[in-house]
């Protein structure tokens, strides 16, 4: 009984995560990143080659990216039904190495075909095997083990572009990797719509059947998140408001201002402020950075910057993560106040993004 529940789960959970992304959304996103892309292997590692429009955009223009080789793999996937519930016994990976008739189109014949041994979860040893020739992977991973896809990228050391939801950014497996300029978003972040399957149960908001009966699914909080330098992250906030205390009150518990608006980031203020999470569409680390709170040996909130805590750990002879035995963090997540950890006279206040401007 305990396998059929975990098999039932495990149908659920990919069912609520088949979410297609659609060509033009793909298009709108990496025509920021061509420079990226010359000479590299490409993996996508949660498509079917034959329904993926990621793959659809990377082998039509591979030419004009310059890539070296395109991988994909499929989870249980060869039917040409977009919605097949993965019942398929082989699940594949597919190799593409450019039009080699210069036909200028992707014939069948070009498109090397493998049967993989187990089912094609990315976490499997022979996918992993796969992931360690790619150098960039591109993708719209399951949203239900987004915390463990990430992780997984960053053991490898994978450069990335991927799709996930917003409230990610609140994942305390997530956002340590912001903080630590090791993950950030892309240029297209907000609203997405995606093809969803035909037994998808209907809602009551962002949801449409279209004229061919196809069903739909829009998000208002889909994120792209990357490691790879984009000119946006080097873009300044053009910051026009002056600070003063009415306007900008302070936490009951941190020495750091409510900024409710990134639009009124004060440009006179050099303390420590608490801005909305959507703050992160706009960072651009040259101009801010994103700070900590620790308690002290007097049990007072100290700011620590990621350069601060580098430094004591090698004082210390301990690891950033061990700095906890010395100076706590005063927050749940370091960086960040969620929940009833931001009170503002008693008031909860929405998640915030502890920043400082760069001095």
């Amino acid at each position: 009984m305990t396998y059929l529940n975990s098999s039932l789960a495990k149908a659920k959970a990919i069912k609520n995560d088949e979410f297609y992304t659609q060509l033009t959304d793909i298009e709108k996103e990496l025509r920021y990143y061509k420079p990226h892309f010359k000479d590299k292997v490409i993996l996508c590692n949660c498509d079917d080659p034959r329904v993926s429009s990621f793959f659809k955009y990377f082998s039509l223009n591979f030419e004009y990216l310059g890539l070296k080789r395109l991988i994909c793999t499929c989870y249980k996937n060869q039917d040409i039904d977009l919605f097949s519930q993965h019942t398929a016994e082989k699940a594949v990976y597919t190799i593409y190495e450019g039009d080699k008739n210069k036909n200028k189109q992707v014939d069948e014949e070009e498109i090397e075909v493998h049967e993989l041994k187990g089912d094609g979860d990315f976490r499997s040893q022979e996918c992993i095997e796969l992931l360690k020739q790619a150098d960039i992977v591109v993708t719209n991973p399951p949203f239900s083990l987004f915390r463990e896809y990430v992780a997984q990228l960053i053991k490898y050391d994978k450069k990335f572009l991927i799709i996930g939801n917003q409230n990610a950014i609140t994942y305390k497996e997530i956002f340590p990797l912001i903080k630590n300029n090791k993950i950030w978003l892309g240029y297209k972040n907000g609203d997405m719509s995606f093809k969803v399957p035909a037994d998808s149960e209907p809602r009551k908001t962002r949801f449409w059947i279209d004229e061919s009966g196809q069903k739909w699914r829009s998000l208002g909080n889909a994120c792209w998140y990357t490691n790879l330098d984009i000119k946006k992250r080097h873009e300044e906030i053009i910051l026009f408001k002056k600070y003063n205390p009415q306007d900008y009150p302070t936490y009951d518990s941190y020495n750091a201002i409510e900024v409710s608006k990134i639009k009124d980031i004060p440009m006179d203020y050099d303390g420590v402020m608490g801005v909305p999470i959507t703050f992160l569409d706009k960072y651009n680390p040259e101009q801010f950075e994103i700070v900590a709170f620790r308690k002290g040996d007097d049990g007072k909130n100290l700011v620590f910057t990621n350069e601060k805590e580098e430094e004591l750990s090698h004082t210390l002879g301990c690891s950033i993560d061990e700095l906890d035995k010395y100076y706590p963090s005063a927050t749940s997540i370091k960086g960040m106040i969620k929940n009833a950890e931001g009170k503002i006279n008693g008031n909860i206040t929405y998640a915030r993004i502890l920043i400082q401007k760069k001095k």
